[in-house]
């Protein structure tokens, strides 16, 4: 009864209300790339060859922990983390609606350019806002924290990926992204409103310094092995399932189902079984801890993918699709929990900004220079063979939980 008192206690806090418009905020983009955009093409008849490729254009995700020390050590208009957070946030809003002024069989090339800009802006968003984040909640808050940004961060998929493509069946695309950028506001307003997180000032050094400062912190803290292994593992964790969902939209289409059945089943299907996922992750992990959740979600995240080959094996069917899509978003809920609180514990909070994107950037590589390849790999296997093979590559993750995260910890 009390921790049930204290997690009601918890999650309509202050705190965590910024988690939820900022985890919105930072889903909306990246769902947009890889949900809204994969259907325009496809509805264009572009092949899963090119489309797979498009993961490409995210690799600012990949890259961000570049130009993250210039989050941390610079401020401008309302503070170190709010005036870049609205910097960015007002980008997008621009930047997305121009998608939908040009044509995929006609200006490719424009479209890739944009794009890129969209994943440019939303990663660097998504440094900021992680580092905010970090920063303002207490080591204790953070599996909770970060279980309502999670869960703020794939509800924000049901806009790109459920109401755009019902949209998309009744107005030209040029108003879906007008739409769908709008959803951007939100965030921004909340930018305006929410304070600055305190945190000690770090002492001014020449930029070469800055910039070598959080990965030698972090190398120093943990040792040269441990803090590869530690990589290793950011990388290897969510593989499986990051491949295994990157052409989930074409996949749906392939197998019959409409735009509007994709929005109204698929996507919804996976909003409730997600949240639950989330939040009970939230709430076991302050029984279970960061260890032992990172075993016990990453076990279901790896077998939920073996639901995609099974529904690539009996074919077109509502009902296999809702549970599917369901058991998947519940075992992922689960998992990407434990994941991003690991890596938020892995942070200094001086350096949260270069470190947590250090860590995210390895974490979205499967996204973006792997993913490239889906495309030819399900040309090669075929639907159901594709997926089975993500389920084997989500096994390396799990076995380096031995090292990092032993269950005796």
């Amino acid at each position: 009864m009390q921790l049930r008192n204290r997690f009601w206690q918890g999650i309509f806090s202050k705190k965590m209300l910024v988690c939820i418009f900022t985890g919105f905020s930072s889903g909306l983009p990246l769902y947009i790339l890889i949900s809204l955009l994969p259907a325009w093409l496809r509805s264009h008849q572009l092949d899963l060859k090119a489309i797979g490729l498009f993961a490409l254009i995210q690799l600012p995700y990949t890259w961000k922990f570049i130009w993250a020390p210039f989050f941390d050590r610079f401020t401008w208009l309302m503070g170190r983390r709010r005036g870049w957070l609205f910097f960015f946030q007002c980008l997008l809003l621009i930047s997305i609606p121009l998608l939908g002024f040009y044509n995929p069989e006609t200006d490719l090339t424009i479209i890739v350019l944009i794009a890129s800009l969209i994943a440019f802006l939303s990663a660097s968003q998504d440094v900021v806002i992680d580092a905010y984040r970090r920063e303002l909640l207490l080591d204790k808050e953070l599996g909770l924290g970060n279980a309502i940004h999670v869960n703020a961060y794939k509800i924000a998929s049901l806009i790109p990926g459920s109401l755009s493509l019902i949209l998309a069946d009744h107005f030209d695309w040029h108003i879906v992204f007008m739409i769908t950028s709008l959803f951007m506001l939100p965030g921004l307003l909340l930018t305006l409103l929410m304070k600055e997180p305190k945190v000690a000032k770090i002492k001014k050094q020449d930029l070469t310094t800055s910039l070598l400062l959080p990965f030698q912190e972090f190398i120093g803290r943990h040792g040269l092995r441990s803090a590869l292994t530690i990589l290793l593992f950011i990388f290897f964790y969510k593989l499986g399932d990051s491949m295994a969902t990157a052409l989930a939209t074409p996949f749906y289409l392939d197998l019959g189902f409409s735009k509007t059945e994709i929005g109204l089943i698929a996507k919804n299907a996976g909003l409730w079984p997600s949240v639950v996922g989330g939040l009970l992750g939230g709430v076991w992990m302050m029984k279970l801890g960061i260890n032992r959740a990172l075993w016990l979600f990453g076990f279901l995240q790896m077998i939920s993918i073996l639901g995609f080959a099974w529904l690539a094996h009996i074919g077109y069917s509502p009902e296999w699709l809702a549970l599917v899509v369901g058991f998947e978003a519940f075992g992922v809920g689960l998992g990407t929990t434990a994941f991003v609180a690991f890596i938020a514990k892995t942070t200094h909070p001086l350096y949260t900004a270069t470190q947590f994107a250090l860590f995210t950037s390895l974490a979205a590589i499967p996204r973006t220079l792997v993913n490239a390849s889906t495309g030819y790999l399900q040309n090669f296997f075929g639907w159901e063979q594709f997926f089975i093979l993500c389920f084997f590559l989500a096994i390396p993750g799990m076995a380096l939980l031995y090292k990092i995260a032993p269950i005796k910890n």
